[in-house]
């Protein structure tokens, strides 16, 4: 019987704490996508979506650029009433990061970092000038004065990984050159 107590209260306890947890995190999951656009979508659907709706303010062709990086895309549009720029990074065609300067005399920081709050939770991460809120998959920050910014971490700890190996190369190549006086 004692064993069987402390096997109910062991199981007990382990649905507990899920429950607690799901309580305490009783939030939408962090977003990867703002109004249409969507982390990872094509930079095709990407234009497509900045054409339907006026908020981005998207000229087309003219607001996309080629970045000096392999496999890398630029879409920058000056946007409207509530967001005064937008830029969206691709990599190999997929979109990995959208930002957002919000206009600061239509929308204040506060307002925004409340609503993140209401959402999604505390931030992971705070300070003066920015809140992080991250999962597994997507980093959202909000900086001030006032910029949003949605990260696919897949393709970001990617890039970050291929740039420490460049300079790892790079650092190699130099002390060859060095060595070789």
């Amino acid at each position: 019987t004692r064993s069987g107590q402390t096997a109910q209260t062991s199981t007990g306890n382990q649905a507990a704490s899920p429950a607690r947890k799901d309580k305490q995190q009783d939030k939408v999951a962090l977003p990867a996508e703002y109004r249409s656009i969507r982390l990872g979508m094509s930079i095709d659907a990407v234009k497509e979506a900045l054409k339907q709706d006026a908020v981005f303010g998207y000229r087309g062709e003219r607001d996309v650029s080629l970045l000096p990086t392999e496999n890398r895309s630029l879409i920058e549009s000056a946007g409207s009433y509530f967001i005064s720029r937008s830029w969206f990074q691709f990599y190999k065609d997929n979109l990995y990061t959208m930002i957002f300067k919000l206009n600061t005399d239509t929308v204040d920081y506060y307002s925004i970092y409340s609503k993140f709050c209401e959402k999604y939770g505390e931030p992971a991460s705070i300070n003066p000038q920015r809140a992080v809120w991250e999962d597994e998959h997507t980093r959202v920050v909000i900086e001030r004065p006032l910029i949003v910014k949605y990260i696919d971490l897949t393709v970001f700890n990617e890039l970050i990984s291929q740039s420490t190996t460049e300079k790892a190369a790079s650092e190699t190549n130099r002390q060859n050159f060095i060595d070789g006086f």
